[in-house]
């Protein structure tokens, strides 16, 4: 086979490939374009979650006649002026931005320096350019995005999904840069001139405002500033979706930087949760790579042990600093408490005996037995003559502690959970029982952020088929129709949590999981507790289901739900054998 030049037009589009997956890549293109240019002010707009049109105005420097003409060439830029890949100080450099976008849709530009009488209009199909009205700064419109690569729109997600892609890559420069607005289909607006924490804050949400740390921090060399804000371990997502790292100014996701974050937190907050954080690296540019990914979100670093380091060192030193602080007033209480504080003795340790028909009266907590008592009562219940061997948890014997359910079967002394048992009886009833939709009277109105409404609506067909109709309620909010019934759960929570994964991965793989886990929390909390006195009847109730029920030997949390202790392993704690 022999070897060819492709023709210019597949170049470009190879080229869109690695650029542009979807309007979200292209808004990020574009408005990084515009904040090279010094613009101040940004307005972006998109039609159909971008399909139609994606339009972005700025007030930057703009753009001569000739400057126009050469911005639709692969490969050019205005923005290596000395021609050194190691000194890059500019959001974009490559030059392939505005000719892969071409090459799959069709683009305008309109742009004005000011140094004209007029403005110029660029089509970008024909290359035809001609005098506009533009007054200042630059205009781009992308309309039919993937129209001359229809194939590609088939993995476009629907509006909704497309639009929350376009929002979450705005926030991102939103935070990279205070000092500009940014507007958004005029319904998410960002002030320029922000203070870094209000713009912090406008983005992450207003539970972040007092829940902030300051981090201010230069390395032993100062070669290395790390400043911004990390959430207090007290809030904290379901995800990662309010974790905004920057290197140079640069919005990135790097696996040194969040590796390394997870490891600043790792003492104080659960594996699965995830804290927030504004967080800005600056260090010498011939000390990282940004020319790594076509998208510009990837950097390696000169060293990077060095850089992981340093942002745990400082990390953990601020949240020591604040968690001090936190606890100080309830460490002093415990210290003037200590000395009127009863000293723990062996009798606040004891073992709480209750014979199956023991009176429903509260037990005084002692270690002394009433052995004529135990055999009165006990062996009332246990009937020999009607003890069934083949009983898996064979027939109660009384309860301990009211927490835990003794028995005997044919093989040996039979442990259970109570309310590791009733869980998952509870459980597995819920599970299997075909969900029953209640219609409402009211509907439940849930406040949501602009954003979170559309990451809910992304997947509402995925959402009524667990249970739950719902419909929008204006910009700011989620109404809900109908709901499964019995089901009493926060939904203002678990839509929050809902939207934050949907923002976070861009699906809902886990929707129904998240559903099953507000289930098995129903299972937990409608269950018999820990410390509920049973009667004789309860307890072979409850053994007997948890014989019935499929996976009856574990909790939905993983915890065991009895344990059996073989005649031969007693008859050797007892040195019979």
């Amino acid at each position: 086979m022999s070897v060819r030049v492709l023709p210019d037009f597949l170049v470009n589009q190879i080229a869109a490939g690695e650029v542009v997956e979807r309007p979200a890549s292209v808004v990020k293109e574009l408005v990084e374009n515009a904040l090279d240019a010094g613009a101040d002010q940004i307005l972006i707009d998109v039609v159909d979650g971008g399909r139609t049109l994606i339009s972005v105005i700025d007030n930057g420097s703009g753009m001569s006649k000739e400057d126009l003409l050469n911005s639709i060439l692969r490969h050019a830029t205005s923005k290596l002026p000395e021609n050194d890949l190691s000194n890059i100080s500019f959001m974009g450099f490559r030059g392939e931005a505005l000719p892969s976008i071409a090459s799959v849709s069709h683009m305008f530009i309109d742009t004005h320096n000011g140094k004209t009488r007029n403005g110029w209009q660029l089509n970008a199909d024909t290359g035809e350019i001609k005098p506009s009205d533009w007054e200042s700064g630059t205009r781009i419109q992308v309309k039919n995005l993937f129209s001359k690569t229809p194939a590609r729109l088939k993995f476009l997600h629907s509006d909704h999904a497309e639009l929350l892609a376009v929002l979450e890559t705005v926030k991102r420069l939103a935070v990279a840069r205070p000092d500009v607005g940014f507007v958004l289909n005029n319904k998410w607006f960002f002030q320029k001139d922000s203070e870094l924490k209000e713009r912090a804050i406008c983005i992450m949400g207003e539970d972040a405002r007092d829940n902030l740390i300051t981090i201010n921090k230069r390395s032993s060399s100062s070669d290395m500033h790390l400043y911004g804000f990390i959430s207090k371990p007290t809030l904290r997502r379901a995800s990662s979706i309010d974790q905004y790292l920057f290197v140079n100014g640069r919005p990135v996701k790097d696996k040194i930087l969040v590796s390394a974050l997870r490891a600043a937190y790792m003492d104080v907050m659960h594996a699965r949760e995830f804290p927030l954080c504004a967080l800005y690296l600056d260090l010498p540019t011939s000390n990282v790579d940004v020319n790594v990914s076509p998208a510009k979100t990837e950097v390696h670093f000169l060293e990077p042990n060095h850089v992981r380091s340093f942002i745990i060192k400082s990390l953990r030193e601020a949240l020591s600093e604040t968690l001090v602080e936190d606890t100080a007033n309830q460490m002093l209480k415990h210290i003037n408490n200590f000395g009127s504080s009863k000293r723990p003795s062996v009798n606040d340790f004891v073992i709480n005996f209750n014979s199956p028909e023991e009176s429903e009266e509260e037990t005084d907590n002692s270690t002394e037995f009433d052995f004529s008592d135990f055999e009165t009562t006990v062996l009332k219940a246990l009937n020999p003559d009607e003890f069934v061997a083949d009983l898996p948890l064979g027939r109660v014997i009384g309860q301990l502690n009211n927490k835990y359910i003794l028995a005997e079967n044919k093989d040996g002394f039979v442990i259970v959970d109570q309310h590791a048992a009733h869980e998952r009886i509870t459980y597995e009833k819920l599970r299997t029982k075909t969900i029953k939709k209640q219609p409402l009277l009211s509907p439940i109105i849930i406040t949501l952020r602009k954003e979170d409404v559309i990451a809910v609506l992304s997947i509402a067909d995925e959402i009524n088929e667990s249970g739950l109709q719902l419909e929008q309620f204006g910009d700011n909010a989620i109404a809900i129709f109908e709901k499964p019934a019995d089901w009493d759960l926060d939904w203002e929570k678990c839509l929050h949590e809902i939207a934050e994964e949907v923002r976070s991965n861009g699906h809902s793989v886990k929707i129904k999981e998240k559903l099953h886990l507000k289930l098995a929390n129903y299972a937990c909390h409608h269950s018999v507790r820990a410390g509920q006195k049973l009667n004789y009847e309860q307890m072979d109730a409850l053994l007997r289901d948890i014989e019935r029920t499929e996976h009856g030997s574990e909790c939905n949390h993983g915890r065991p739900v009895y344990k059996i202790i073989p005649i031969s392993d007693l008859d050797v704690m007892f040195e019979r054998k």
